[in-house]
């Protein structure tokens, strides 16, 4: 009878076996009709359920972003403070295995998730002052695979050093360096693809000509921007009116300084110059190791020109006396010999005066008719004296546009021969930190500092 009874408990345990078996069948088959019916929110669901916020890692602890394509805008470079203002899209795919699946268990090749329900990959520009990062669109694609297609769009200000020493006629390069990050164990690693374009670029003083992805000897890739100045609007604001205003204060030498109309015409010269000296000052750096070569001409032009007027003062002066000093006392003029001593044009008249009420003797009318032809012969070595002074400070005249026309002629020959010439270089790659590029252990094809 006990066998009896285990018999009957081994087939109730093989039953009851079976049933389970049957079960689980039936679930799983449930279970993977379900997953091939579900449609792509279903599946997409699925993956932001996941919550998958951190980046995907590997043994090595290296994350590779592939940028695919980069779309380049310059929007403004503020000449004063040498920064440039950029727009860049980057079209850039990484792959997330746990944001897979299965082609058996699922028909749909591409998914589109919330792009904030996932991890997307940080961007660093080493250059940038300010840096904007903001989705190109809201939503991002995700294969079958796992591969992840997004783009991203940077507001960028860059510090940017450009050699202005032959400002306006400058060309330059602008380095824009799109990086990861990189520490000694893990990494986040750019690879950028030679597809660069370039978008606009033509609006204001600078105009960019070119994109190029540059790499350098320690194999790290940047975006070189080249640019150029359209030099027509400095050229009419800075550089023609400080030469017209010179060559006014050349031909001002034509001008008669006696009655001061010269002396007038070049004070209105030097403040017209220190009007545009202002402007030079509020558009271009003060300082720099390439100082642009127009604030040395600003400066020299404005010296010129201050000198000028106080030569012409110092004519004028000269002209009517024989110092320029103020306190310096008048020449006495002597007496005849058959009259006493005549200070100034006071005793003159008075002597005159004194002609004409003189009684009618002989000798009363001599003496008068004396003094008449002393005062006349006083007055001819005046006039004389006048004509000598003017003449001479002619002469002078003439001596200083013949100086004032080799110093410019000579300084023309300077100018152009200093700018036909390479004396100033930067070097605007300065802003990579050499020490922390040695710390990479891994072999990259693209390694940051």
């Amino acid at each position: 009878m006990e066998s009896g009874e285990g018999a009957e408990m081994v087939l109730w345990h093989r039953i009851s076996l079976l049933l389970l078996l049957l079960f689980s069948s039936l679930v799983f088959a449930a279970g993977n009709s379900t997953e091939a019916a579900c449609d792509r929110r279903c599946l997409a669901n699925a993956r932001v359920s996941k919550e998958l916020f951190s980046p995907p890692q590997n043994d090595n602890c290296t994350i590779l972003v592939n940028i695919t394509s980069i779309q380049y805008e310059t929007l403004s470079f503020d000449t004063k403070v040498m920064e440039m203002t950029s727009r860049i899209k980057l079209n850039m795919e990484w792959k997330d295995p746990d944001l897979g699946w299965m082609q058996e268990r699922n028909r749909y090749p591409t998914i589109i998730l919330p792009v904030d329900k996932i991890w997307i990959p940080g961007i660093v520009l080493d250059n940038a002052i300010e840096t904007t990062v903001e989705p190109y669109t809201k939503d991002v694609q995700v294969r079958r695979d796992g591969t992840v297609n997004h783009a991203v769009v940077l507001f960028t200000t860059v510090s940017c050093e450009i050699n202005l020493f032959n400002y306006p006629f400058v060309r330059g390069e602008c380095p824009v360096a799109i990086n990861g990050w990189s520490q000694k164990s893990c990494a986040l690693k750019l690879q950028i693809a030679d597809n660069v374009s370039l978008v606009g670029g033509n609006g204001g003083e600078w105009q960019t000509t070119d994109v190029i992805k540059t790499e350098d000897s320690s194999d790290r890739v940047y975006l070189q921007v080249l640019l150029s100045i359209n030099f027509f609007g400095p050229f009419v604001t800075l550089i023609l009116p400080s030469a017209l205003i010179m060559l006014a204060d050349l031909v001002s030498f034509a001008l008669p300084f006696e009655g001061g109309e010269r002396n007038s015409f070049k004070v209105t010269l030097v403040l017209s110059f220190t009007m545009f000296l202002l402007i030079l000052n509020d558009h271009l750096p003060n300082g720099g190791k390439c100082s642009p070569l127009l604030h040395y001409h600003f400066s020299f032009c404005l010296v010129c020109l201050v000198l000028s007027m106080l030569i012409s003062i110092v004519l004028t002066r000269l002209s009517v006396e024989d110092s320029f000093l103020v306190c310096r006392r008048s020449a006495k003029v002597h007496p005849s010999n058959n009259s006493k001593t005549q200070n100034d044009c006071l005793d003159q008249e008075k002597d005159t005066g004194a002609i004409t009420t003189m009684s009618g003797d002989l000798a009363s009318e001599m003496s008068s008719l004396q003094k008449i032809v002393n005062l006349l012969e006083n007055f001819d070595k005046g006039e004389k004296e006048t004509e000598r002074k003017v003449a001479f400070a002619y002469r002078l005249d003439k001596f200083f546009f013949g100086f004032f026309l080799s110093i410019y002629i000579l300084y023309v020959i300077i100018i152009v021969s200093i700018t036909q010439t390479d004396i100033c270089k930067v070097n605007n790659l300065d802003f990579w930190d050499d020490s922390d590029h040695g710390d990479n252990n891994y072999d990259y094809s693209y390694s940051y500092p």
